[in-house]
C-alpha cells in the first residue's frame, strides 16, 4: 500500500511555522526555478464597505463570490488591501481575477465537464491554500473544495444539481482531477465553524496541515475539524475512485499528533424539528413564516443572499404572526400545504414552480441571482416588512458579524496583510 505524507504543525511564527509544514511533507524541491506556479488562496467574499520574476512565474488567482455580477472593483480592492500588489513589486508575482481571464472546458470523466481558469490549468504546479472550515452544504471545505473557485459561473451553477446521485458532492469530488500537481497547505490558524458565511464562528486554532496529495490533506483536515471523512460524501467518493481507505491507514501524519489537535466543529446550522425555520428564530417565537432549510441545490450566489434575508426577517418580527408565508430556495423545494403566500427566491425556483397549481399566491423573485430590491419588494408583498437598508446595504452587513472579534488580540488583523 502506498503511503501519503501529511505534515501537521502548530502555528507559532509566520515564516518558521509555514516553512516547517512545507519541509516536513517533502518541501518544494520538485518545483524547478523556471516553473509556472499558480497560487489559489481562499478569499471567498469581500466588501469594500467594511475595513478589512525572472526565476519563474508565480500567479495568485481567485474567483470571488460577488453580490453584483461583473463587479471588478471589489476583487481589485481585496487584492490591494491584502497586499498582493506588494508581492508583485517585490517578487514579480502576477495577481489575477479569474473572472477576467479565459476558461477552458475539461472532461473529468463520468460525463463531468467543467470550465476552469486557463492560468491554473496551464501552470506547472498549483499551490492550494484553503482555510480550514466546516461548510453548510459540503460539511467541510478544504483543498479539493477550494478549487471550485477556479471554475466559471455556469460551471458553479451546474455543480448544484437536482440529481440526487450526481449532486454537489459528486461534482466537487472531481475538482482536483483537472489540475496539474497540487501542493496543499491548509490554513487552520483560524478555523471556521458553520462556514463559509460570515454568520459562522471563527476559532483561533493555530494549525497548519500540508501535503503533496490533496486528498490526504483533506482527510486529515476533516479529522482536525472533528468530522469523520467517511461521512463527508465528496471525500468518500474521491477516495473510492482512487482506491483509498478513509480511515487514514495509508496516511502518515508527520509532526504533531492529529488526536491532540482535533476539535469538533459543527457544520450545519440548527433548525427546528420540521426544518421550517432556523432554531434561533423559532426560539424567539417567530411564527407565520416558513423559511425551509437550504439544500445543496442552492448555488453560491443565492447562498450569499440566504443569510442576509433571514437576518432581515428576524429583525422585522414585531410579535404578531405573519400570514402563513413560505420561502422556497434552491432548485427542488416543494410548496407545502397550508401556505397562503409562496415566495419563489431565484430564477431556478420560479422555473420549477411557475405553473404549480398547489401555490395559493405566488410571489416570484426571478433574478439570477435575485436583486436585493426585488427581494424587498417580494417580502413586502408577502406582508413581511423587512428593512430595505439591510438588503440594499448588504455589503455593510459583514461589519455586524465582525464586531464579535473586535478588540480580541487573538484575532489580529495584521495576519491578513503582507508584512
Amino acid at each position: 500500500m502506498s503511503r501519503y505524507n501529511v505534515s501537521l504543525v502548530r502555528y507559532e511564527k509566520p515564516l518558521e511555522s509555514v516553512s516547517k509544514a512545507v519541509e516536513l511533507c517533502g518541501g518544494l524541491t520538485r518545483i524547478s526555478a523556471s516553473a509556472k506556479v499558480f497560487i489559489k488562496p481562499n478569499i471567498v467574499y469581500w466588501t469594500k464597505e467594511v475595513p478589512f520574476p525572472k526565476w519563474g512565474v508565480i500567479t495568485i488567482g481567485e474567483g470571488m463570490v460577488m453580490g453584483r455580477p461583473g463587479d471588478q472593483e471589489t476583487p481589485a480592492h481585496a487584492f490591494l488591501t491584502l497586499g498582493y500588489q506588494e508581492l508583485g513589486k517585490r517578487f514579480g508575482v502576477k495577481v489575477i481575477n479569474t473572472f477576467e481571464r479565459p476558461f477552458q472546458e475539461v472532461d473529468l470523466g463520468q460525463d463531468i465537464k467543467l470550465s476552469f481558469n486557463v492560468d491554473a490549468l496551464h501552470s506547472d504546479f498549483v499551490v492550494d491554500l484553503p482555510v480550514m472550515k466546516t461548510h453548510a452544504q459540503t460539511m467541510v471545505s478544504l483543498g479539493i473544495k477550494n478549487l471550485k473557485g477556479l471554475i466559471d459561473v455556469n460551471s458553479r451553477k451546474r455543480c448544484h444539481s437536482t440529481d440526487l446521485q450526481r449532486g454537489l458532492h459528486f461534482w466537487v469530488s472531481h475538482m482536483h482531477r483537472a489540475m496539474p500537481p497540487v501542493f496543499t497547505l491548509i490554513d487552520g490558524i483560524f478555523t471556521a465553524e458553520r462556514g463559509p458565511g460570515l454568520d459562522g464562528i471563527m476559532h483561533r486554532s493555530n494549525l497548519l496541515a500540508a501535503s503533496w496529495d490533496v486528498l490526504s490533506a483533506d482527510l486529515v483536515g476533516a479529522r482536525l475539524l472533528g468530522q469523520d471523512p467517511a461521512q463527508v460524501p465528496y471525500l468518500a467518493q474521491a477516495a473510492h475512485r482512487a482506491g483509498r481507505p478513509l480511515d487514514l491507514s495509508d496516511v502518515e501524519v508527520i509532526g504533531e499528533r492529529l488526536e491532540d489537535l482535533a476539535k469538533p466543529h459543527e457544520w450545519s446550522f440548527p433548525y427546528n424539528a420540521d426544518d421550517s425555520l432556523p432554531l434561533l428564530m423559532a426560539q424567539k417565537g417567530i411564527s407565520g413564516v416558513s423559511f425551509y432549510k437550504y439544500d445543496s441545490t442552492m448555488c453560491t450566489y443565492c447562498s450569499t443572499l440566504n443569510g442576509v434575508l433571514l437576518s432581515a426577517i428576524a429583525m422585522a418580527w414585531r410579535g404578531q404572526p405573519w400570514d402563513q408565508v413560505e420561502v422556497l430556495t434552491g432548485k427542488m423545494m416543494l410548496p407545502r400545504p397550508g401556505a397562503k403566500k409562496t415566495v419563489l427566491l431565484g430564477k431556478c425556483m420560479y422555473q420549477a414552480h411557475k405553473d404549480n397549481p398547489d401555490i395559493a399566491l405566488m410571489i416570484p423573485v426571478k433574478g439570477c441571482p435575485p436583486k436585493p430590491e426585488q427581494i424587498v419588494e417580494a417580502m413586502h408583498k408577502a406582508g413581511i416588512m423587512v428593512d430595505p437598508t439591510i438588503l440594499l446595504g448588504m455589503e455593510r452587513l459583514p461589519g455586524m458579524f465582525m464586531k464579535r472579534y473586535q478588540g480580541k488580540p487573538e484575532f489580529d488583523e495584521g495576519l491578513f496583510r503582507v508584512a
